[in-house]
């Protein structure tokens, strides 16, 4: 049996772009500036923390992390978003998209705190709270994909719901820079305020007291614009597709949008979804047969798409070291090396990261989510090549501007490309009933690549013959990237099952206007 399409959902699918989805960009969006903050701010500050807590001054090099502690340091944030995704994802569809996004604020705020809080000034302790702590960071972090993609694809027009999706979620790329701006800021503070010697001349002197303080004012800074939009994400209604679709509340939907749109919206006396009959579930042969490719498609791409991705966010650091960017560690004290690592960084994200989200929010509507996807891919598996190939010609003094200029585009084509349109397309093309689940399951796959990024990443790329000291030999950095480019390369072929969604309604997507018949209404 099929089923018309509600008034007030083709109220909102033909809406004109006016404040309110403005309003709704800015709120869901700061929360994916605060989510790329707390993600990302701790690569720029790992080094710090080895020279803190694990400089031997009987060695004639700085301190580092041990392998299984920069593992978990990197990694725990990332296993407690894959966790938050799947978790708040199924509960955005039970207990509805609000009721639960203002807890995910809260616990990355409080989280975020209680991370530059670790305990005491002794190794074990610190980097065992700090895990802890950033473990439930990324838990809450995680609720923020599912449902800040749903929130905003249920309040969008289909002309313009890309751009909207999209600028939210480009909202990270600012996030990541502004993780680099703080970070250079107080770093130079506390280097012109307590200037030390470098490490080859006073290993204990070059990390001076004060250096402590420097990271934790760093992981925590990134709760302040979190804070500041809690108000205004508890003042946001409930979607209309959830409270008519899944409550079954059509005449609040219609009350609640009448109110948004400012504009009157005939009310109908229907129960929403529970007048079509369609009760089948995720697990359900219905579900498989209309959307398990799509599942597929949005699951494998997103996993494959973050293998890459977090590789290279979270060990920049690493790569622009071993490329020489940055000088050797002994001849910086431990303030200087995390300023030049983050000044190295916001130009990446400066020239490749953020331009990349803004690129895909300006041409998503236009060129398409699969057309956009398919470049994505395409680009940074050739960017990635060209820096594979000579890589041991662009790693030699004065061929370091070709390194990074290919290294930056390859970040351009991975945002004006499949990390923003991953994030996309499973918040458009599944039934509103399973929207947040399926989006939530789409994004914790894609953590987990992210996980097996920041985890086999900093193992592989170990050289193999003069590994990193407690590392074993790896296959080097120049086979790891030709690793990563026939990474993005399967992303590619798996790519070609995403279907397009541009211009289109929800509820068409998602064949929630078609019965068991297979008949549109």
């Amino acid at each position: 049996m099929a089923t018309e399409q509600l008034n007030v959902l083709k109220a909102l699918d033909v809406a004109k772009t006016q404040l309110y989805h403005f309003k709704a960009v800015v709120i869901a969006g700061m929360g994916f500036f605060t989510d790329a903050y707390d993600l990302f701010c701790i690569a720029l500050v790992t080094k710090l923390l080895g020279r803190i807590y694990y400089t031997d001054p009987a060695l004639n090099e700085p301190g580092h992390l041990p392998a299984n502690v920069s593992a978990a340091v990197n990694g725990v944030a990332l296993c407690g978003t894959l966790a938050g995704q799947l978790f708040f994802g199924w509960l955005g569809d039970k207990l509805g998209r609000k009721s639960v996004y203002g807890f995910t604020l809260i616990l990355m705020v409080l989280c975020s705190i209680a991370s530059g809080l670790s305990f005491g000034h002794e190794a074990k302790g610190v980097m065992g709270t700090l895990c802890f702590f950033r473990f439930w960071l990324g838990f809450g972090v995680g609720g923020d994909y599912p449902l800040s993609a749903t929130i905003m694809s249920e309040y969008a027009n289909k002309k313009t719901r890309g751009t909207f999706i999209a600028a939210v979620f480009a909202m990270q790329g600012f996030g990541i820079l502004f993780g680099t701006i703080v970070t250079i800021i107080v770093s130079s503070a506390f280097r012109h305020a307590f200037p030390a010697p470098p490490f080859y001349i006073d290993a204990a002197a070059s990390i001076g007291p004060e250096a402590d303080y420097v990271w934790r004012i760093i992981v925590m800074f990134g709760t302040i614009p979190a804070a500041l939009t809690y108000y205004w994400r508890m003042k946001m209604p409930e979607t209309a597709r959830y409270t008519a679709l899944i409550a079954g509340n059509t005449k609040q939907a219609t009350s609640d949008m009448s109110k948004v749109l400012n504009k009157e919206i005939l009310e109908e006396n229907v129960q929403g979804e529970r007048a079509t009959g369609d009760t089948w579930g995720l697990f359900s042969r219905q579900f498989m047969k209309r959307h398990g490719v799509h599942l597929l498609a949005t699951t494998s791409t997103w996993f494959l798409l973050d293998v890459a991705f977090y590789s290279q966010n979270l060990f920049q650091k690493d790569i622009f070291t071993k490329i020489g960017w940055i000088p050797p560690a002994k001849t910086m004290n431990a303030l200087e090396e995390l300023y030049r690592i983050a000044r190295a960084q916001a130009l990446i994200a400066l020239c490749g990261t953020v331009p990349g989200y803004w690129f895909t929010v300006a041409f998503i509507d236009i060129i398409g989510r699969f057309w956009i996807q398919l470049m994505g891919f395409t680009m940074m598996t050739i960017f990635m090549l060209a820096i594979a190939i000579p890589y041991d010609y662009l790693v030699k003094p004065g061929h370091h501007t070709g390194f990074v200029v290919l290294y930056g585009l390859t970040f351009f084509f991975a945002n004006f490309g499949p990390n923003s349109t991953t994030f996309i397309v499973p918040a458009e093309i599944f039934p509103a009933r399973l929207r947040s689940t399926c989006h939530g399951i789409s994004a914790a796959t894609g953590k987990a690549g992210a996980i097996i990024g920041a985890f086999g990443f900093l193992y592989a790329s170990q050289d193999q013959k003069k590994p990193d000291t407690g590392y074993s030999r790896g296959i080097g950095m120049r086979n790891s990237l030709f690793v990563l480019a026939g990474t993005n390369f399967l992303g590619l072929l798996f790519s070609l099952l995403v279907p397009e969604s541009k211009g289109k309604s929800l509820e068409e997507l998602s064949k929630e206007n078609v019965g068991d018949d297979g008949i549109e209404a």
